[in-house]
């Protein structure tokens, strides 16, 4: 669950031209109030562009970024506060354009077995899963 400064940077990337693509886990998660809370602050980050794909078929747990084709970093680290100021994460960053291609292959075909949600979906889910979010959001500095 990113915090407001990393989704004011992330915004600003896309406005850069920055294509930014998220796989979130779909029903299937380990930290319920973690998703929900996260889900809440979505608006934002699609109107901006970000496209943010539910994974479906089974529990998704993947820490990875790949950027321009060249750079993974891959580890522990959530793309959270907690993971970044608080735990004792560990990521491997990796400069090699080939294992860049095989991560983004995986990623695509993790991008297959996703849905994509867009603004309009987003802002039209139902009253009560926008209630739940809304209080899971206020335990956003713990999460």
């Amino acid at each position: 669950m990113p915090d407001d400064f990393t989704r004011s940077a992330i915004v600003a990337a896309i406005a850069r031209g920055v294509r930014v693509r998220v796989i979130v886990p779909g029903k299937h998660i380990d930290a319920v109030v973690v998703g929900k809370a996260s889900r809440e602050t979505w608006g934002e980050l699609l109107q901006a562009g970000a496209e943010i794909h539910v994974f479906q078929p089974t529990m998704f747990h993947c820490e990875m970024l790949v950027v321009d084709g060249q750079l993974v970093s891959v580890g522990s680290t959530n793309f959270d506060n907690r993971s970044f100021r608080l735990n004792d994460e560990a990521n491997l960053n990796v400069y090699d354009q080939a294992f860049a291609e095989k991560m983004t292959g995986i990623f695509e075909g993790d991008l297959g077995r996703s849905t994509e949600m867009t603004y309009e979906e987003w802002r039209q889910r139902p009253w009560h899963e926008k209630l739940m979010e809304k209080l899971a959001s206020l335990f956003s500095s713990q999460l």
